[in-house]
């Protein structure tokens, strides 16, 4: 069943973003990306039903192109109806006096060829309705009091920037100690900075102070404090004495809701090895029980645990919440390979809101979250680079990275060298000036990185890591 309902939404993807079918759209290039360029049309006709009509002026480097170069030197085929013009996505000027010169609708395309089947829709996108989310984000700054305030304020700044909702101050879990006496004090100036709070700690001289200075929810509530419930004045979260003890937490629900203590329930999640799944299957129990019950689950119980990338973790977890109504997470991310889990929650929260609202799988919805490796891959065919090598005039230098036979190319009109190793490559170059031998061995350098990751390189553009992609300034050292 499960492998039918990923077929149809994968079919029905594509039927909502078939609106280029039929239509004939001239595709313009140069004369290096032509033969590249007209293997893609092939596939844009096949395929997906469109009619692309190649259309080669005379430059080599696409790139190159302006939009008023292109007004003087572009003619249409005469008696060809033409829905729209695609231009290279490095092309530069306005578009509007070469649309108004043709008479028809002119649009910059991506910047790689390769690209064009997701550009015009296919195989699909998420479209209309993407961005929006049910799931609040609660950011803990861990270890609060051991900090100063000001760095607490500034840490809480970064997690809102991230996307937290609310900033948890995560407190001692002890409760026979003395009382934080600074807490008051970040409490109430989060509380003016416009942030809301929560604060997370069983001890109640600091929950009572917290609370008075403007914290709305309380981390948490079970049979230790629960008389204390109804001083607080805000809501709380309801746990369990242990986390496999739902008896407990029904008697602290029921206590609760006849004081009229607003509340959200949290099964508790733990680690992998400790009881994972079973408390994947209380949740799913409590929801049975409290089918409008507000529930949280505690995220970074798993995140943090578990030594691996967190994104994946944080995307299966709040795709589980996503379909079980839990509408409120608690993360952290202070250990490194959780480092930006924020970021990963917010993102992760819009494509499965996305995904389960619509009905269909979390895939090509965004692809902010698919950092180590890239979505898909354009694999470069071995005869393309052999004849763009002996077309090639001048004698700048371009870098490929060929992923499907694990080799770098580097050419120009007097060599085309190849091979794994960049050193052994730089050799045969002879580049004697130091700054142009910085600059390839950078090129090359990321160039290795994309064949031991299975990414798609482009010279002297950055490497795609998903949200932490950094832009990277185009040097045109080739």
């Amino acid at each position: 069943m499960s492998l039918t309902l990923s077929l149809d939404s994968e079919r029905r993807i594509k039927d909502q973003n078939s609106k280029t079918k039929d239509e004939v759209i001239a595709l313009v290039t140069g004369t290096l990306a032509e033969p590249a360029l007209r293997r893609v049309a092939e596939e844009l006709s096949e395929r997906f039903g469109i009619q692309p009509l190649v259309v080669m002026l005379n430059i080599q480097v696409a790139a190159l192109m302006t939009t008023e170069w292109i007004a003087r030197k572009l003619e249409l085929p005469a008696g060809q109806p033409i829905d729209r013009v695609l231009l290279p996505g490095y092309c530069r000027g306005h578009l509007e006096p070469l649309a108004a010169k043709l008479g028809v609708p002119v649009e910059r395309g991506p910047v790689h060829l390769h690209d064009l089947p997701m550009f015009l829709g296919h195989p699909g996108h998420a479209g209309p309705g993407y961005g929006t989310y049910d799931i609040e984000i609660i950011a803990e700054i861990n270890d609060a009091p051991r900090q100063t305030p000001s760095r607490t304020l500034a840490e809480a700044a970064a997690l809102t920037e991230a996307g937290a909702d609310v900033i948890d101050i995560g407190c001692d879990p002890m409760a026979d100690r003395d009382a934080w006496p600074e807490l008051a004090e970040v409490v109430t100036s989060l509380v003016r900075q416009g942030r809301r709070v929560s604060v997370d700690s069983f001890h109640p001289d600091e929950v009572r102070a917290a609370c008075k200075a403007g914290a709305e929810l309380v981390l948490s509530v079970n049979s230790t404090n629960l008389d204390l419930a109804g001083e607080f004045r805000s809501e709380v979260v309801a746990i369990p004495d242990t986390p496999s003890d739902l008896d407990s937490l029904d008697r602290t629900i029921q206590v609760l809701a006849q004081r009229g203590v607003p509340f959200r329930v949290d099964p508790i999640i733990e680690p992998i090895g400790v009881g994972f799944a079973a408390s994947l299957g209380r949740y799913i129990e409590v929801r049975r029980r409290y089918p409008e019950a507000a529930m949280m689950m505690g995220i970074g119980n798993l995140s943090e645990m578990t030594e691996a990338d967190s994104a994946a973790a944080n995307m299966v977890l709040i795709g589980f919440c996503q379909e079980l109504g839990i509408r409120s997470v608690l993360t952290t991310q202070v250990i490194n390979w959780a480092r930006t889990a924020v970021r990963e929650i917010d993102i992760a929260r819009r494509i499965m809101h996305f995904a389960v609202t619509h009905r269909t799988i979390p895939k090509h919805i965004d692809e902010g979250l698919v950092m180590l490796r890239d979505p898909k891959l354009r694999h470069l065919d071995e005869d393309d680079l052999k004849q763009l090598a002996e077309r090639l005039t001048d004698r700048n230098i371009r870098i490929f990275a060929d992923l499907t036979r694990g080799q770098i190319h580097a050419m120009n009109n007097r060599i085309h060298a190849t091979g794994t190793d960049p050193i052994d490559l730089f050799n045969e170059l002879k580049i004697d000036d130091a700054s142009h031998a910085f600059y390839l061995g950078y090129e090359m350098a990321k160039a290795v990185t994309a064949l031991t990751l299975g990414k798609n390189y482009v010279q002297d553009e950055p490497l795609e890591w998903g949200m932490l992609t950094r832009p990277e300034k185009s040097h045109g050292r080739g």
